[in-house]
């Protein structure tokens, strides 16, 4: 490492010491937090319960599960479950006022809402919608739960408001399987994507923003990039490398006098990336990195773009961005597909990129910090209790910081 950067190192380092008399006080702060999101709750027991289980998930627990927290505050161990995988209470009040916060602390007309699924690796087949499916953070097919979870970027934070469990249709149409984990009889299967434009239209009134954002798996569907462009939506979206483009900035073929003008064939982007050349791509700064400066290289293309089958391709942007070589002199490439006008800078579209990249930032931060995948519940109201309870929790940390 240089030394200058070393140094800024240090700098940052030395500021991060956290003094122990700023915890001072702090159980105290979350029960007044708390408040607003558990006044929905009505009786006492369950907002005392509430409040256990949110100290128990900010606790130094190992296993921040219902089980360690009653332990750790005396707690009657089937009552706190009950309260967590039976109990008929309502999420929804709960999460609508972590968004409302998450909108009024951290929003920006230019705030960026991302999607991101995410797995859960789980044995057996009793706990809800657990089977053998594509883990996205694991990066293979596993036995597991998967979540989609909806989160928030501006200058100021990031966090996640919202969240999905998704239920595979051999789960959906399974009648003993759902009666005997307490699915909803309304609930009928819904894609991944179609979990993301339900929480979309329900947040996005408390969420100020002017970017859609999400990974491959998000950005894979022509029919999701259809849908958020019929609602005015605004989106950049990680697309796989084996998306078939045509780019319609390069000259066509030759025309040989008959029939339809010829146009340029359909390629594979990660087959085309280097038919540009090298003279076309630009270099962004995003930030400072641990390293060093962060450096993009972003070459940006107007395509069309063929991810399933249609009739009426519109036309988008193609970005694909690389970042300086690894310590194995590996390039990393990554594609993404946008319908934001051809004059967008390539540093607001940049910034677009870093915004997707932090809702890892925030799962991990949840998962680290506040027991986000330490539930021990098979039922569906115990998957939305625990999850609701997490996030808010880790909002309290966002807020304390």
């Amino acid at each position: 490492m240089e030394r200058r950067f070393e140094i800024q190192k240090r700098k940052i380092l030395k500021e991060a010491d956290i003094k122990p008399q700023v915890f001072d006080g702090m159980l105290k702060r979350l029960e007044q937090f708390a408040k607003p999101f558990i006044a929905s709750l009505g009786r006492r027991e369950p907002k005392e319960n509430a409040h256990i289980y949110m100290s128990g998930l900010l606790s130094d627990l190992k296993r921040k599960n219902v089980e360690s927290i009653a332990y750790r505050y005396d707690r009657d161990r089937r009552a706190l479950q009950r309260f967590i995988g039976f109990a008929p209470w309502n999420y929804q009040p709960l999460q609508q006022e972590l968004a409302r916060q998450v909108g009024n602390e951290l929003g920006e007309d230019d705030g960026v809402i991302v999607f991101d699924p995410s797995g859960y690796k789980k044995c057996g087949n009793d706990s809800v919608g657990v089977q053998r499916q594509w883990l996205g953070r694991l990066g293979k097919v596993d036995n597991g739960q998967v979540g989609v979870y909806m989160g928030y970027a501006s200058r100021k934070e990031h966090a996640l408001v919202d969240m999905r469990l998704y239920l595979p249709k051999e789960w959906a149409k399974d009648k003993k399987r759902r009666n005997k984990c307490g699915v909803p009889k309304h609930i009928r299967f819904q894609t991944r994507h179609e979990l993301a434009l339900d929480m979309l239209k329900n947040n996005s009134e408390y969420l100020p923003h002017s970017w859609i954002a999400g990974d491959d798996e998000m950005g894979r569907s022509s029919r999701f990039r259809r849908d958020l462009r019929d609602l005015g939506e605004r989106y950049l979206l990680a697309v796989p490398s084996n998306t078939g483009i045509r780019d319609l900035d390069s000259p066509p073929p030759a025309y040989g006098g008959r029939g339809q003008p010829p146009k340029q064939p359909f390629k594979r982007v990660d087959k085309w990336r280097d038919s540009p050349g090298d003279n076309v791509w630009t270099k962004v700064d995003v930030r400072d990195g641990e390293k060093g400066p962060l450096v993009l290289e972003i070459v940006k293309r107007r395509v069309v773009a063929r991810t399933e089958r249609s009739w009426h391709d519109p036309t988008e942007e193609l970005l694909i961005v690389t970042r300086s070589p690894d310590g194995n002199g590996k390039v990393k490439y990554d594609y993404y597909l946008s319908n934001a006008p051809a004059d967008t800078s390539l540093k607001e579209l940049a910034r677009v990129i870093k915004a997707e990249h932090r809702i890892e930032d925030s799962l991990k931060r949840a998962k680290s910090e506040a027991g986000l995948s330490d539930y021990e519940v098979r039922t569906w109201a115990g998957w939305y209790h625990h999850q609701t309870l997490s996030l808010i929790a880790t909002w309290f940390l966002i807020c304390e910081t």
